[in-house]
């Protein structure tokens, strides 16, 4: 029998075709983690942020796979292990029987993570998924949450207590919105691309500059003294101050070097309404940096 709760969430999605109903999953899934971590003190040490977070906190309209989360202050002997038992007992609690992978974090890394991993059968079953649509899934296929953890955060950051009611009434302690557009704008110019640029990166930054956020130019500064593998490899140098002439330098040079095609091919799977990226070109891009607000500029 599905659990009340989630017959609650669930009137938030279609679930008349497979990938809708993969989607519903693995965001309700997202949600009962955070509870979980919320009822373990996890929100004590640590913030929420990312695309996830925006979609979660914010309705961004496009679907996010990871959860992502910075801790307060430097500790790298952090670990998923308190943690472990609280996850796989509150998605019991709502059906959902899961398994977590806990990765060995090297040296090298700043990054703890994990995953949360379950029979994609059984879990679309507890949300009442169609059966023509679970006939179709393989029998042993996996539905995934990982969870990634920065151990060493760039600082000067701000954070908020955000009110969830589903599935149950609890908090989570989650980066400002100025921030996490900080965090977006130094993936944006950060992010070493390869072939594959980030649609994501750019559907967002769209989505910030729309809602008329503000960024938070501190915290960038922090992150891009960190760690910019972009800057770094093109011999950039860092502006002694970011205001919005010199974030549009940075954002523009990037524009440049953007091959729209392919960012349009990332986003697709996570948007609903392709009519959202038809506009999507260098000239698109250019025109919107225009419109960035800075925080207290």
């Amino acid at each position: 029998m599905t659990h009340p709760a989630l017959i609650k969430m669930l009137e938030r999605y279609d679930l008349t075709n497979s990938n809708a109903s993969f989607d519903a999953l693995r965001e309700i899934l997202q949600e009962i983690v955070l509870l979980a971590l919320y009822d373990a003190g996890f929100f004590k040490h640590a913030a929420f942020y990312g695309g996830t977070a925006l979609r979660i906190l914010y309705n961004l309209p496009r679907f996010s796979e990871d959860l992502d989360f910075s801790l307060l202050e430097l500790n790298p002997e952090f670990n998923f292990k308190p943690y472990e038992k609280s996850i796989i007992s509150t998605l019991k609690s709502f059906g959902f029987d899961v398994t977590i992978e806990i990765k060995d974090k090297n040296n090298i890394s700043d990054i703890a993570s994990a995953f949360v991993k379950g029979n994609t059968i059984n879990h679309l079953i507890n949300i009442n998924a169609p059966k023509d649509i679970t006939r179709k899934i393989y029998r042993d296929q996996t539905v995934k949450i990982k969870l990634e953890v920065d151990t060493n955060p760039p600082l000067d950051f701000e954070t908020e207590n955000m009110i969830r009611l589903t599935p149950r009434p609890f908090s989570i302690n989650a980066f400002t919105l100025p921030n996490l557009f900080a965090g977006k704008m130094h993936a944006i110019l950060c992010r070493a691309w390869s072939t594959r640029p980030k649609g994501r990166d750019w559907y967002d930054l769209v989505w910030y500059i729309a809602n008329s956020v503000e960024l938070d130019t501190k915290h960038l500064k922090q992150r891009l003294s960190q760690s910019c593998k972009y800057l770094e490899v093109n011999e950039i140098n860092i502006p002694d101050e970011l205001t919005k002439q010199t974030v549009k330098e940075l954002l523009l040079q990037r524009i440049e070097s953007l091959d729209v095609a392919k960012a349009k091919k990332d986003i697709q799977p996570f948007i609903k309404d392709k009519k959202e990226i038809e506009l999507w070109s260098k000239e698109f891009f250019v025109a919107i940096v225009e419109n960035i607000k800075i925080k207290g500029g």
